[in-house]
């Protein structure tokens, strides 16, 4: 018993060492980070929906093989919502727009369901409540990236000129690189768009304190620590998932379409069931606090090999890598799949390279080739779009 008090007090403080965190084994509990189905429940081409493909299609293991209907969330009628799932409990309303002081004193004041032990919640366990059955058209909203029916998601105010998805939720989450090469930022999700980013503390130019929704958590002070095992055969479990992964990285760039063939071939370690992972499994391996300007390494445990993706200009980088999750975006729903920066988000911008979202940012790029001139600079901010992206498997342990 005493041992858990500890162990919750060193995960509740946030310059706690994770890595001596992974190493507790309490009472043998090793399925406490379970990830709840990103909710994606129909299957597609590069392009679009199609019908249920055939066991020997490219296309038959993705994210709607593995869909399951039951979300286990309950309303507790106080304002709370439970997950069955990940054992988190959640504060049903987010918060006005916010500075993370007056996230602070609010997260003091709430009284959701008389608890009194709310947390800005990782960026890890705000994830876990993302919906990839959400479409979005640029910046108009058309379906929302979170389950309505338990949770309250505003759009942002357009009558004071704010996009539909400047509705942002905060994590506690720091980001350990300057973003757009000056600002000190926050991890967030954009439940408009499906899309994980760094958010600058101060709001640039003006440099006054930035402003985003909140939503408070409670309960199972484990989620989001893995618990990794090196097989010594090229795999790695973690077993506080019970994922098996991939240890060395494709070392190549593929499309959409052929990282599913790679997937779908890889025989490693006596197992032929390899896959993509989703969106969410993907994100489960992120190490946020290990930063490419941190320590020059990818944003992942060093017990996995990774390939380097350098900028255009030769500076260092690693790769995207692509999931099995199709993002629903843009006037072709269905030509975009979801990936990981597991180093930084890159952009040209201002005749620079920078990093514009932050290392373990979730992005999505087109499925298919348009032309060969990638990696093209998009969008506002001068994106990166690589289009190749790399490929860690995955595959489900046997119980």
């Amino acid at each position: 018993m005493y041992l858990k008090i500890l162990i919750f007090i060193l995960l509740s403080f946030n310059g706690c060492n994770k890595t001596n965190i992974n190493q507790i084994n309490v009472n043998g509990i090793t399925d406490r980070y379970k990830i709840r189905h990103t909710g994606v429940y129909k299957y597609y081409d590069t392009i679009s929906v199609i019908n249920n493909p055939e066991s020997q299609s490219v296309f038959f293991i993705q994210d709607a093989k593995f869909y399951d209907v039951s979300y286990d969330f309950i309303d507790n009628g106080d304002n709370t919502i439970s997950d069955n799932v990940t054992g988190l409990m959640w504060t049903k309303y987010l918060t006005p727009k916010l500075t993370l002081e007056e996230a602070k004193v609010y997260l003091n004041q709430i009284n959701a369901g008389k608890y009194n032990d709310w947390r800005i919640p990782s960026i890890k366990e705000l994830f876990s409540l993302i919906d990839y059955s959400g479409q979005v058209f640029g910046d108009k909203s058309i379906i929302l990236f979170i389950n309505t029916t338990y949770f309250n998601q505003p759009l942002g105010n357009t009558d004071n000129g704010e996009r539909e998805i400047d509705a942002q939720t905060w994590s506690s989450t720091e980001c350990q690189s300057m973003t757009m090469g000056k600002d000190k930022s926050r991890y967030g999700v954009n439940f408009i768009d499906g899309r994980i980013k760094a958010y600058p503390i101060k709001v640039p130019f003006s440099g006054l304190p930035n402003k985003l929704h909140f939503r408070f958590v409670r309960g199972n002070p484990y989620y989001g620590y893995n618990k990794y095992i090196d097989n010594g055969d090229g795999t790695i479990t973690d077993e506080a998932t019970g994922l098996m992964w991939q240890k060395v990285d494709s070392k190549i760039a593929l499309d959409w379409n052929s990282a599913l063939e790679y997937a779908r071939n890889l025989n490693l370690a006596d197992h032929n069931d390899w896959r993509l992972p989703t969106i969410k499994e993907l994100q489960s391996i992120v190490e946020y606090e290990n930063n490419i300007d941190k320590s020059g390494k990818a944003s992942i445990s060093e017990l996995f090999q990774t390939s380097k993706r350098n900028n255009p200009d030769g500076s260092l980088n690693y790769p995207y890598y692509w999931s099995s999750t199709t993002l629903l975006d843009g006037p072709q729903p269905g030509n975009q799949a979801a990936y990981v920066c597991f180093g930084k988000a890159s952009a040209f911008f201002n005749g620079q390279y920078v990093d514009a979202h932050g290392t373990g940012a979730v992005r999505s790029d087109l499925k298919y080739l348009q032309h060969a001139n990638y990696p093209i600079s998009f969008g506002p901010q001068g994106d990166l779009v690589y289009v190749r992206n790399y490929i860690r498997c995955v595959r489900n342990m046997k119980k």
